[in-house]
């Protein structure tokens, strides 16, 4: 039981830490995830849920906020797969608020 225990949470760390790192490196392609991040998040964001923008927050700040996705409230309702968030993620990242070309809107 105990090794069972073990082998799930090195499991889950590693997984943490492989999401963590694609993040991290980027090679997303921002391009496409200003396309997904209107097509999946704006419905929320920007109706029922708080209005959100790229320049909302700095880079560290978005890094800091994709390196554990399960913390953010609307998580469990995301119908994207892990490329595609990478590819939300590159956008907000590459357009926040300290980036060398800011979103003036989203």
């Amino acid at each position: 039981m105990k090794s069972k225990l073990i082998l799930a949470v090195a499991t889950a760390l590693i997984t943490v830490f492989a999401v963590s790192m694609a993040f991290a490196m980027g090679g997303g392609n921002a391009r496409k995830g200003k396309f997904l991040y209107r097509k999946n998040c704006r419905s929320c964001h920007g109706s029922s849920a708080s209005d959100m923008s790229p320049a909302d927050k700095t880079q560290a700040e978005w890094t800091a906020l994709f390196s554990d996705t399960g913390k953010i409230k609307c998580s469990p309702d995301w119908t994207v797969n892990e490329k595609d968030l990478n590819d939300i993620f590159t956008y907000l990242h590459d357009y926040a608020k300290d980036s060398p070309s800011p979103a003036k809107c989203s």
